[in-house]
């Protein structure tokens, strides 16, 4: 049951009828595994927790630096040296105190596998790197949980859901086998511009807040991509790779 105080939290929240009160007792009953704490995950953690998720699991490994402060809003000055994940621990817990941080300072690997990823009803993926990507995507598929994408670079950006719990779902791979990892495509190496990480992260909270709630109809099997110079959206169909080699033989 909802608080009062939560009831007014979330008034203009529930106000909506695909949300409602049910709706905002399954956000604070969900768990959701944020896996990277730069400018994709700023903003999904900051909406996801403003908008009442019950409990946040922050994957990062690194520290914040100043030229992060530019794009990755959960951050301040004042956290600069500081762990990303203690950083926005700090911020989040300021901004809704009834959500449940829980901090990993931790690259993911095959070979990690907390309970409190493995617990999340969502993950979502926030990360700059190709392999990190592979790895939580061979992970969501094994076991099965949603996984929000997002990526941005320059001026564009994309999101997608891969769910392995609908069985014509693609996944990561499908969309981009090994090999693309050999490209250049941090924000370090070619630039970003702020708001693009900020569009491309609201749309991802936005997935995650839809499955999680249970309405609507989310990016599995598409492609949403940004080209903000000229702020054109395209959706591109995305399908099952019936000879990947991750997701082919995963039984629905």
């Amino acid at each position: 049951m909802l608080s009062d105080e939560e009831l007014l939290r979330y008034s203009r929240q529930i106000m909506l009828p695909e949300v409602d009160i049910l709706g905002q007792e399954a956000l604070a009953k969900s768990r959701v595994a944020i896996i990277g704490l730069g400018g994709l995950g700023s903003p999904v953690s900051m909406y996801l927790a403003a908008a009442g998720v019950g409990e946040l699991v922050l994957v990062d490994f690194d520290q914040v630096d100043l030229s992060n402060l530019q794009r990755q809003i959960v951050h301040t000055s004042d956290s600069i040296g500081v762990d990303k994940v203690l950083s926005a621990s700090k911020a989040l817990k300021q901004l809704n105190p009834t959500t449940h941080i829980f901090t990993i300072k931790s690259k993911f690997t095959q070979a990690q596998l907390p309970d409190e990823i493995l617990q999340a009803d969502v993950i979502v993926d926030a990360t700059d790197n190709f392999n990190t990507r592979y790895v939580l995507n061979r992970f969501c598929v094994r076991h099965k949980k949603p996984l929000v994408s997002g990526a941005a670079i320059g001026l564009s950006g994309q999101v997608t859901v891969f769910d392995s719990r609908q069985p014509n779902s693609p996944c990561y791979h499908c969309l981009y086998p090994e090999g693309y990892e050999e490209q250049p495509m941090t924000c370090s190496e070619s630039g970003v511009l702020a708001s693009v990480v900020g569009m491309i992260g609201t749309v991802q909270a936005t997935e995650v807040i839809k499955l999680l709630v249970g309405f609507g109809t989310t990016l599995v099997g598409r492609l949403l991509v940004l080209d903000a110079k000229y702020m054109d959206w395209r959706s591109l169909k995305l399908a099952k790779n019936a000879q990947c080699q991750v997701c082919a033989d995963q039984k629905s």
